[in-house]
């Protein structure tokens, strides 16, 4: 095989995944492409490892990290090597690379990423396994994949992340998982640990570290199901949320496709943008709202569900859409019988964009009736009734009728 960094202009850049078993884990073309760099960029644990290969110059990332993404691109065209862990493009530095230098020109080798190695140590199939980052992210993330019975690997920031994960399980009622921490994995100092959550007392857990789950849940565990509609008593909020029916349908108008970005105005208690993210990872959602009390109950919501990037904007529209990024789909809750503000998000939503609003009081019915009579789209009437006691027996309690305006814009 050519000596990929001898060929300037075409795949000047090499990254490679080193293990905590060092050069002993390289193969010889890793080892070749390393001792040859003239520049090898990496993190002090990477630049250690590979200590007895590198004759070149070390460059260790740099605060922030975009000033180590212009030095690498500053040398385009002459060879340079990036050290990462493991796999470089699961959930690593090649993946962020990859945004700033085509494919054209990278030249990666990667070694098993610390999810195969804890799959293989404990023998479970790794298509079967949910594997999440935590690395540097809220430990929230974790929360939508709680479910009982479900194996979970999750790489940890540092020798902390265990900890706090098993506190944050124990809280959620997930106590009974167990947990195992995986440290070192490859290298001499590889060991593992077994405890349930509620019962965590590890200590000198290694800072490279990973968590593998097997989850149980206890009474009243947090589990969030993975259809919409979740239950109300799921929610912080104030008496200003859409009840699970009306969510549900709402959420099947609003229509979400994968990376799309909804703005949730008149927010409430959060609810539809958080289960706009709960659809799919790659769903992104604003909530903006005028109460800054209920602003802080949607941030308390959004972690509590999981979703702890739910970006949210204190204002009233349509001063508070100003600005925004530009939506794949708007649902008015709150205050869309307002001056301008259908207006204004009919003007920010994309072509072929959703726009739908729910109706409780009149005002706002008519503002959607006119609407419809003027843009078209579809009006559907919700109505419905919940058994509740009535004497010593029990009778159908209507809760107040919702209309719903959906439009596409085109």
């Amino acid at each position: 095989m050519a000596d990929v960094s001898s060929l300037p202009g075409q795949r000047w850049l090499t990254i490679i995944g080193i293990g905590e078993d060092g050069p002993a884990g390289l193969g010889e073309e890793a080892k070749r492409l390393i001792a040859s760099a003239p520049a090898v960029f990496g993190g002090a644990r990477h630049h250690a490892l590979a200590a007895s290969l590198i004759t070149g110059e070390k460059l260790s990332w740099q605060s922030p990290f975009e000033r180590s993404i212009d030095a690498i691109l500053e040398r385009r065209g002459t060879p340079v090597v990036v050290l990462a862990s493991g796999d470089p493009f699961l959930y690593g530095v090649g993946a962020t690379l990859s945004r700033h230098v085509a494919a054209e020109e990278i030249y990666t080798i990667p070694t098993p990423s610390a999810f195969s190695l804890a799959a293989s140590r404990l023998g479970w199939p790794l298509q079967d396994v949910t594997t999440i980052s935590l690395h540097g992210r809220p430990l929230d993330l974790i929360r939508p994949h709680l479910h009982p019975g479900r194996h979970i690997i999750a790489l940890t920031s540092d020798e902390k992340g265990p900890g706090e994960l098993a506190a944050l399980l124990a809280a959620a009622g997930f106590g009974r998982s167990r947990l195992t921490v995986l440290e070192a994995l490859g290298g001499d100092r590889e060991r593992q640990r077994h405890t349930a959550a509620a019962d965590f007392d590890l200590a000198e857990v290694d800072a490279v570290n990973v968590c593998a789950l097997h989850v149980a849940a206890g009474e009243g565990a947090r589990i969030l199901p993975f259809a919409a509609g979740l239950e109300d008593n799921l929610f912080e909020h104030d008496g200003q949320i859409t009840k699970r029916e009306i969510r549900a349908v709402t959420l099947s108008a609003l229509a979400p496709r994968h990376g799309e970005l909804l703005w949730d105005v008149g927010a409430g208690s959060g609810s539809i943008g958080v289960e706009w993210m709960l659809a799919d990872p790659s769903l992104k959602a604003i909530a903006i709202e005028q109460s800054p009390a209920r602003a802080a109950r949607i941030a308390r919501n959004a972690s509590a569900f999981g979703v702890p990037h739910l970006a949210i904007v204190e204002g009233s529209a349509p001063d508070a859409l100003r600005g925004l990024p530009e939506p794949d789909a708007i649902f008015l809750g709150g205050g869309g019988s307002e001056p301008d503000v259908i207006d204004g998000a009919v003007a920010a939503l994309k072509r072929g964009g959703r726009l739908v609003a729910n109706a409780v009081t009149l005002e706002m019915e008519a503002v959607l009736l006119s609407e419809h009579t003027k843009r078209g789209g579809s009006l559907t009437r919700i109505d419905i009734s919940r058994a509740e006691p009535l004497g010593g027996m029990s009778g159908w309690r209507p809760a107040m009728p919702v209309t719903q305006w959906r439009w596409t814009k085109g």
